[in-house]
């Protein structure tokens, strides 16, 4: 009788993450058997824990900040969608061996952000704040919506230029400081940035929202983020966190490591009243 298959999620911090107990729960409804826990892994020591996992016998592997893109640059295949954000979030053992790398964060945005939430994407002008790892991982899929234009606001200006350049393509994709987003407004705003696991904004001027235009963050926490305390002290429609992105893109990983897609509106409905 073989060991149960093992899976982890690597990030710094970890200890608040949701993953194990999601992918329990998938395992549970799908009848699948798994071990899947969270690990604390410093940047520096990415590359030795990753294969050491691997060569005693794990399976796969979610990766999430500060260790995306070193999860990209570890993995020897990469899909379509990894390539393009140039980020990987899911790690998996192929049958010869080798590791393939994927990013379900786009799919898992979209996916929330539509499916659950009714909020349209078609024809719609977003703005990203933040031009790192968790931008790249969101942008392609955000682009195969049609929306009408996606800017991409940073602080460092040169990087959100760097992505704009990279992603052109038939949708409008241009880049610019946070100081040069006055007068311009946004049908969704979505925050990509660290900012809210430290109780911090983005630099916003008033005005950027637009009438009955939502605001999405991709972290989550047990009490509405600051960017999401912003998004209704602006009137956003909605104003939402990353709860359901994140069980969106577990979903997706689970899928390729076990080849069967949970339901997720179940696990979403169950955490998000655990934490109110």
């Amino acid at each position: 009788m073989s060991d149960i298959d093992r899976y982890a999620v690597l990030g710094q911090p970890i200890t608040h993450s949701k993953s194990p107990r999601i992918h329990q729960l998938f395992a549970e409804q799908t009848g699948e058997c798994l071990q899947y826990s969270a690990l604390e892994v410093p940047a520096e020591q990415f590359t030795a824990v990753v294969t050491s996992f691997f060569a005693n016998g794990g399976k796969g592997l979610n990766c999430t900040v500060p260790l995306k893109e070193l999860a990209w640059a570890y993995a020897e295949l990469k899909t379509e969608r990894a390539q393009l954000a140039k980020a990987v979030n899911t790690l998996v053992l192929q049958q010869d061996g080798s590791i393939l790398g994927d990013n379900t964060d786009g799919i898992g945005l979209v996916t929330d952000l539509k499916k659950n939430h009714d909020v349209a994407l078609a024809g719609r002008r977003i703005l990203i704040l933040g031009a790192g790892g968790a931008s790249r991982g969101i942008i392609s899929p955000l682009l195969a919506e049609a929306p009408e234009s996606i800017v991409i606001a940073n602080r460092t200006l040169a990087k959100a230029q760097q992505l704009a350049i990279e992603f052109a393509g038939k949708v409008k994709v241009s880049a610019c400081a946070y100081s040069d987003l006055n007068g311009q407004e946004f049908d969704l705003i979505i925050n990509a940035t660290s900012s809210s696991l430290t109780d911090q904004l983005p630099p916003l001027p008033e005005g950027l929202l637009a009438s009955q235009g939502s605001c999405y963050d991709l972290a989550y926490s047990n009490k509405a983020t600051v960017f999401v305390g912003w998004g209704l002290d602006n009137n956003a429609l909605k104003s939402l966190d990353g709860l359901g992105m994140l069980v969106e893109q577990a979903a997706e990983a689970f899928t390729i490591w076990r080849g069967i897609h949970p339901q997720t509106a179940p696990i979403i409905d169950l955490l998000d009243s655990e934490r109110h």
